[in-house]
């Protein structure tokens, strides 16, 4: 079933209310679903076919919204681009799927234009807002012109609705293939977990386009929830719009449970309307949940997912015995077992790496087969972290199986930043690892060898990086040494150089 269904099911079920708040003004359900319908026509129009790719670069607006459910109705395939994402970046995304689309703001326009740079068939530029070049089309003129009625395209359960680009735990941005069943069937599991009542009013505090986001807002046209959406993420707006639209839920990476936490001026915000908080995206520690929740007198359940699991594995949920440090049990339908590095499930209590399956896993990498089959073995996901299922089925994630950093949410590859600082001709070797930190969940740092004869400084590495890619990737710090630390057969030992920032 189109993915696109569930909101026109959405009407059915709850008749029209106010479903999104937006830069002061409500929108309907039905204005929703009508102006979905609109932009499939305009794609449509286009000649976008069934299949074809959309590219989404845009911060939150309801325009996000209406792009995905349009680009769905038309059977099209939704690709979001984070638009923290260096222009190389999205350069690389665009070459691999090869959309028709890229819908943009002026706010990102000159990204769009350099990310545009080289490729063979380049997308039409479709701009949201008032300032729209001569070479792209403009979003408002294509819905002004377009028809609020559609035959929304049938699509099967295994067709593919969404490619989410993740780095996965190494190398460049991999295309994950996500079906209309995935994503359907973790939206309506989540629901059905958590416990939410129908009517719940949240805060849409994450980005669109980071899957965390997208799946929070198609539970909500399951639930009939209704959202604030902010056009991203600050603590002063989190807390104005609680107060003023009397949230009851939040969804919050731990970087911005920390900031909320430590903002001067929260206990002068009325935020006693809140309940619920679903913590995800990176680990949450246990000071941090608790400290919130006294904070805030709510109550904070942490998720564990991954883009490739769309992205639900399991859930800290409302009924059950919370346990510190631990993500909770798999949601219902997910299998999750431990295993070691011979691909044997572990006892209770020993640790492995987690691998799981169900309903939600992807069909796999867009264009990369031996990956896939690699991450999928044994009809598996193996998700490259490491933890322990307790004598109650609680999953406790402990450590990452490879060297992926975490930052404020969003997965950080050493080896792109390690790539690109070695084209420095100051830098003979470099190895990248992540540092605790407080705010961020974890620090970018590097350690590198200068090259023969060279004397780089901190501030011209730092800014070579910057110049180059997504400002969360940029080393926060360089730590200058005479050798990295190897293994007999060569290795970088980057777990010794995490012991040294610990130390």
């Amino acid at each position: 079933m189109n993915l696109a269904r569930l909101a026109e099911e959405n009407v059915e079920r709850f008749g029209s209310y106010d479903a999104y708040h937006w830069q002061g003004r409500w929108y309907t359900n039905v204005e929703g679903v009508e102006n979905a319908k609109r932009f499939a026509n305009a794609l449509v129009s286009l000649g976008v076919k069934a299949g074809d790719r959309v590219a989404v670069m845009l911060p939150n607006c309801t325009e996000v919204l209406f792009a995905y459910g349009g680009a769905t109705q038309a059977g099209a395939v939704v690709v979001p681009v984070v638009f923290l994402l260096a222009p190389g970046e999205v350069n690389h995304i665009l070459a691999d799927c090869e959309p028709g689309l890229l819908i943009t703001s002026p706010l990102f326009l000159d990204k769009a234009r350099e990310a545009l740079e080289g490729l063979d068939d380049p997308p039409r530029l479709v701009v949201v807002g008032d300032a729209v070049p001569e070479v792209a089309m403009s979003w408002a003129s294509l819905m002004e012109d377009a028809s609020p009625e559609f035959e929304t395209v049938d699509r099967s359960d295994d067709d593919v609705a969404a490619i989410m680009y993740t780095g996965g735990t190494t190398g460049r941005p991999k295309g994950v293939v996500l079906s209309h069943g995935n994503i359907r069937w973790n939206a309506t599991t989540l629901v059905e977990a958590v416990g939410l009542p129908q009517g719940v009013l949240s805060v849409v505090t994450l980005p669109l386009a980071h899957l965390f986001g997208m799946i929070t807002s198609v539970a909500g046209q399951v639930l009939g929830a209704r959202g604030v959406i902010l056009e991203w993420f600050t603590p002063e707006g989190v807390l104005e719009a609680v107060q003023e639209h009397r949230a009851e839920y939040l969804s919050l990476v731990p970087t911005m449970m920390l900031l909320l936490l430590q903002h001067d001026d929260a206990e002068s915000y009325d935020t006693s309307s809140l309940k619920t908080v679903v913590a995800s995206a990176a680990p949450v520690p246990i000071e941090l949940a608790e400290s919130f929740e006294k904070k805030f007198n709510c109550e904070v359940f942490e998720a564990y997912g991954q883009t490739e699991a769309a992205p639900g594995i399991a859930l800290m949920r409302p009924g059950l015995t919370k346990k510190a440090g631990s993500t909770g049990p798999p949601l219902p339908w997910v299998e999750v077992r431990i295993e070691d590095d011979e691909h044997k499930e572990v006892r209770s209590g020993e640790a492995g790496e987690i691998v799981a399956r169900s309903p939600g896993i992807m069909s796999g990498y867009h264009n990369l087969p031996d990956v896939t089959a690699d991450t999928l073995r044994h009809g598996w996901l193996h998700t490259g972290d490491m933890g322990y299922l307790d004598e109650d089925g609680y999953l406790f994630v402990t450590d990452r199986k490879k060297d992926l950093i975490i930052r404020g949410g969003f997965n950080v590859y050493p080896r792109d930043i390690e790539d690109l600082l070695l084209e420095h001709p100051g830098v003979g070797e470099v190895a990248v690892v992540g540092k605790p930190d407080e705010r961020m969940g974890e620090e970018v740092v590097a350690f590198v060898v200068p090259a023969p004869g060279q004397e780089p400084s901190e501030e011209e590495l730092i800014e070579f990086a910057g110049s180059r890619l997504a400002k969360y990737k940029r080393p926060k710090e360089i730590v200058f040494v005479p050798m990295l630390p190897k293994s007999p057969i060569g290795k970088v030992l980057k777990r010794d150089l995490r012991d040294q920032l610990t130390r």
